[in-house]
């Protein structure tokens, strides 16, 4: 049929699991279509098909690590870049918050594959997700991602650093929710609304590269500080910076 895919992207698809995941699952004979495990590689699916997963699949899953860090200025999100260290050199005992209220434990074995959920700029401050899951992953920065992300920005405007929000004009702040264009594409909607007289709050629902700074270039705002305060519906709440917790069980994005 010409409507049939892969059983790994299917599972991808359905949130079941990552692609990486779905192969290794298939291979162990963790995977069900229709009542019948199947555990042959590159089998392919109809859209109607039933898919389900083994008890071992789910358990390996919880097994895996989400992270929340409080990134500070001076760390890259991903890979280590110009001399700079990645995030994922702050996820250790030592920067564990005591007041995380999971009550899981550090083991090193959670860094093997430990990758950031999205970008956060060398001089941003906020909430980065760190994460084993690839579901996770997908459902943060996927292609079909609208995971909000929140954030608190302090701007100037020309000389003016005081007091902005009397002086910055309505219409700009207007191109701000909508209007504007990145890299030759209009850029989705956004909620951009005065936090504070020189901070603007933003909720995007996409992630380009340095987004929030460029959008603010492009009508005459210098971004003096810029920090990510939630991801769907997880916030930084109050976690220190420089420190980390784990993803609660009854958290989700």
């Amino acid at each position: 049929m010409t409507d049939e895919i892969r059983l790994s992207k299917r599972l991808a698809e359905l949130g079941l699991c990552s692609r990486r995941e779905a192969d290794e699952f298939i291979a162990k004979g963790w995977v069900k279509v229709n009542g019948v495990v199947v555990n042959v590689l590159g089998s392919k699916v109809g859209p109607s098909a039933k898919i389900t997963l083994d008890k071992q699949a789910r358990a390996s899953q919880q097994r895996l690590a989400t992270i929340l860090l409080n990134k500070p200025i001076g760390y890259v999100s991903g890979q280590a870049e110009d001399g700079y260290q990645p995030a994922v050199t702050l996820i250790q005992s030592a920067s564990h918050w005591s007041n995380d209220a999971s009550g899981k434990k550090f083991s090193p074995a959670m860094l093997k594959g430990l990758a950031p959920a999205g970008r956060l700029d060398i001089d941003s401050t906020g909430l980065l997700v760190l994460t084993q899951d690839g579901r996770i992953a997908r459902q943060l920065i996927g292609e079909d991602s609208a995971v909000e992300k929140e954030y608190l920005v302090r701007v100037s405007f020309g000389k003016v650093a005081a007091n902005v929000s009397e002086v910055f004009p309505e219409d700009q702040l207007a191109r701000l929710r909508h209007g504007l264009s990145l890299d030759g594409k209009p850029l989705k909607p956004a909620q951009v609304d005065w936090q504070n007289p020189e901070q603007l709050r933003f909720v995007l629902r996409e992630g380009k590269k340095r987004q929030i700074r460029r959008m603010c270039e492009l009508v005459g705002l210098k971004v003096t500080a810029l920090k990510r305060v939630r991801m769907g519906q997880v916030r930084l709440g109050d976690l220190p910076i420089g420190k980390w917790r784990f993803l609660a069980e009854n958290e989700t994005f």
